[in-house]
Formats: C-alpha cells, sequence, structure tokens
C-alpha cells in the first residue's frame, strides 16, 4: 500500500500553473518532503514555472540539511531538478550544460536507489514519475536509457501492488497502469503495453485514462496516458488545511 500511495508523488499537480501554491514550510515536520517539495518541481516540468522551479530546489537543499533521515528520498528529488536542467540545457543547444546536468542526474538516483528503504517506495515513484515525464525530450541517444529507467521503476510498483489495482482509486491506479503501458512500449515491449492499455479500459471506465487509452490505439508513440487527473487531497494546500483542523 505504501508504495502505491507513493504514486501521489508523480501527479498530484497537474494543472499547477493555474493554481497558487503557499510557501512550503519546511520546518513544518508533520508535512513529507514529498509534499513540501513536489508541487514546486512539478510546476517546473509541466508548466516551464522556472520561479517555483527553483523554490523546490533551494526546499530540496534545506531539507538535506534538516532532515537527513529523508536523504534517498530528497537525492531522488534532486535527481530529477538535474534532469530537467539537463532537458532544458538540450533544449536550448548547450551541450555542457546538458552533460552536467545529466551526469548530476543519473549519479543521485542510483546513490537514492542505493540508500532507499526495500519498504519505503518514495523514491521508486520519483524515479518513475520523473522519467516517464522528461525522457522523450531528452536526446534521441539518452532516450534508451531513461526509458529503461522508466520502466524498470515502474515494474517495481507494478510488482508491490499491481495484484490490488483494481481496490485502489482512479489516481492510484490511472498512473501506475498508464505508466506501464508507456515505459513498455518505449522499451520494445509492444504487446505487454498493450496488455496495460486495455486493464486501463477495463478497469477505468469513463475516466480521462480511458479517453487517452483510446486514443493509444491509434497513436502509441503521440499519445501521453500519465498525469490524467489531480489528487487534491495531496496537494500542499490541502495538507496545510488538515493540519490547522487538527
Amino acid at each position: 500500500m505504501r508504495a502505491l500511495k507513493s504514486i501521489l508523488l508523480i501527479c498530484t499537480v497537474t494543472g499547477v500553473s493555474a493554481m497558487q501554491s503557499p510557501e512550503p514550510p519546511l520546518s513544518e515536520t508533520r508535512l513529507t518532503v514529498h509534499t513540501l517539495v513536489r508541487e514546486d518541481v512539478f510546476a517546473g516540468f509541466i508548466a516551464n514555472d522556472m520561479a517555483r522551479f527553483a523554490r523546490g530546489e533551494r526546499s530540496i537543499e534545506t531539507l538535506l540539511k534538516d532532515r537527513p533521515s529523508e536523504k534517498a528520498n530528497l537525492l531522488a528529488w534532486q535527481a530529477a531538478t538535474h534532469l530537467y536542467r539537463a532537458v532544458l540545457g538540450h533544449e536550448a543547444s548547450k551541450p555542457a550544460e546538458f552533460q552536467q546536468h545529466f551526469a548530476a542526474a543519473r549519479d543521485g538516483f542510483a546513490e537514492a536507489a542505493i540508500l532507499a528503504s526495500a519498504n519505503d517506495g518514495g523514491v521508486t515513484a520519483i524515479t518513475a514519475g520523473t522519467f516517464v515525464t522528461l525522457a522523450d525530450r531528452l536526446p534521441k541517444a539518452n532516450r534508451p536509457w531513461a526509458w529503461a529507467q522508466a520502466y524498470a521503476a515502474y515494474s517495481a510498483l507494478w510488482q508491490q501492488q499491481g495484484p490490488g489495482i483494481d481496490q485502489f482509486p482512479p489516481h492510484f491506479s490511472g498512473e501506475v497502469l498508464s505508466g506501464m503501458a508507456m515505459s513498455a512500449q518505449r522499451t520494445g515491449r509492444t504487446e505487454e503495453a498493450a496488455q496495460f492499455v486495455d486493464k486501463i479500459n477495463t478497469l477505468l471506465p469513463d475516466t480521462a485514462y480511458q479517453a487517452a487509452a483510446r486514443q493509444w490505439k491509434s497513436d502509441p508513440a503521440g499519445t501521453v496516458l500519465t498525469c490524467k487527473s489531480c489528487h487534491t487531497p495531496g496537494r500542499l494546500a490541502a495538507q496545510l488545511e488538515a493540519l490547522k483542523k487538527g
């Protein structure tokens, strides 16, 4: 259950550019590091909001000092920021900048995986969500590696939680199934990808995930299946409000 819940780290910020985000209270230890940084990081990924993205980077640096027990998760978030910086360097035709941040991302994810606790799916979910979002924006030479990272991470989540996937809300199951389908397709596992698209159609009727799955049938390479719904209770503002209520 815990590992699947970690998928909330990935796409709680769909439509993030249209929403105000409060200043993350980094000293509030009742909030997870994920709640404190993910919306700002994904504001960069999804909306190219670099002011919020930079705030997320600063938050990660602060939390690495203040919460050493969360080092694995924070290193994964930091690696995610480096991968996005690498994408921006590539898109701006700045190869040195790309190489610097790509190397930092690769090494950061590797270190996070080594440090991660076996029963905490945070690093796995951050890895999965980052690569499924950014892999196709990397140079062509680096995409196979990136999609392999996505597939490995989603496969780990699926192995842990697949048997109970039909018991979870659409956001939970939709992100895992969609990530499995996309990463399988991008790594040449077309039959496996089709099986997961069929699972989306069966388990998630009348949802945005099913609509994307139908489009996928005719254009798998050009259809994005992930990040099709928001998980409002997971947002920082909602978490702060819940704390006020006790």
